[in-house]
């Protein structure tokens, strides 16, 4: 998969003349710096906050997953949950 934009990635607004990012592009961008977050609010020792950033980013991921039908980032996602509730019940 290209990490350039492509046609499928861009649409075109007629009536603007503007072009903006597909949904998916918008979601997987929003779930990674979530997720960028979560990891700077563990090293800062921002807690719980570093959780719900992780979830808010995982989330994405997975809906990411679930556009694209790639079980396999649908696969990561669900075990990073289970593993996040997991410890969430353990601690």
């Amino acid at each position: 998969m290209s990490q350039s934009l492509t046609a499928q990635d861009l649409t075109h607004s007629a009536r603007h003349g503007i072009t903006r990012a597909a949904p998916v592009t918008v979601i997987k961008w929003l779930a990674s710096i979530f997720q960028i977050m979560g990891y700077a609010a563990t090293g800062f020792g921002l807690v719980p906050w570093n959780i719900y950033l992780f979830l808010l980013g995982l989330i994405g991921w997975f809906v990411v997953g679930l556009l694209w039908k790639d079980r396999a980032v649908i696969l990561i996602h669900v075990i990073a949950f289970g593993s996040m509730v997991a410890g969430i019940f353990a601690a």
